[in-house]
């Protein structure tokens, strides 16, 4: 390994992912390398300032750095400084100096930041197990969560329930139903929507579970009421029979 590679190591050696005779011939090199030694301690700080939760990352990751790691020319190490410079103004000026400054700067520092990430950031930092940006809502969502949602519930005789949810701001309403007893064979729960004139509008097919969850097809922005009548299976236009729920909406 020659000097050249000796010096990509900090970044690696810092985080601890160097293994063990990568980390002899490192630590042999950095007894005779100030530059080196400068650049684990700045890297050791920065890892204890960004981690709060070890994380290990992929074996694939740590790979796919190193090799990159040594396939770059880093800058060469900074072994020393002016003499007329006062300790104390240079210590303030390696301080002002950000590590973002570094690492957009140096290529060896960017690469060890990529590990760095990796290895000590917080949930937000750990793209292959979580996703921080929520899912957009469902169409059902969007009416539950309406500034103007209301609710109707109808409750029957055998003790299931079916409940309405209405944005009228949205044009769109939901059924929920708890318990409800499957449909005869060969039938269906079909819902309807009903106009201000009286009429019902076909709103969609109830699903063959006891516990459900459906937005109703169709614009419930002028609707009176919801209905729920049994029809042959696949539905009906216009319903055929004297439906077993009406949920009055007008509120």
């Amino acid at each position: 390994m020659t000097d050249h590679d000796l010096h990509a190591l900090s970044g690696a050696y810092a985080l601890d992912a160097l293994d063990d005779d990568e980390r002899a011939r490192f630590e042999a090199h950095l007894a005779d390398c100030a530059g080196c030694r400068e650049e684990v301690a700045s890297l050791g700080e920065a890892a204890a300032l960004l981690g709060t939760e070890p994380v290990e990352p992929p074996a694939a990751v740590r790979d796919a750095v190193l090799s990159g790691i040594r396939s770059i020319r880093p800058l060469p190490p900074i072994t020393s400084e002016p003499a007329a410079e006062p300790v104390d103004d240079l210590a303030a000026r390696r301080t002002r100096r950000s590590l973002v400054q570094r690492i957009a700067g140096t290529p060896l520092i960017a690469a060890a930041a990529v590990v760095l990430l990796l290895a000590v950031g917080t949930a937000w930092l750990r793209p292959w197990t979580e996703d921080p940006t929520p899912p957009p809502a469902t169409a059902v969502e969007q009416v539950l969560r309406a500034a103007d949602a209301t609710r109707v519930d109808k409750e029957f005789p055998d003790g299931s329930r079916a409940t309405v949810v209405l944005s009228r701001s949205l044009g769109g309403a939901v059924i929920q139903t708890e318990d409800m007893a499957p449909a005869p064979q060969g039938k269906v729960y079909e819902l309807w929507l009903q106009r201000p004139d009286g009429a019902m509008v076909p709103a969609g097919l109830m699903p063959d579970d006891p516990d459900a969850e459906l937005r109703l097809e169709g614009d419930a922005t002028h609707a009176k009421a919801v209905g729920i009548t049994i029809e042959p299976d696949g539905g009906s236009e216009l319903p055929t029979t004297t439906p077993i729920a009406v949920l009055d909406l007008a509120t």
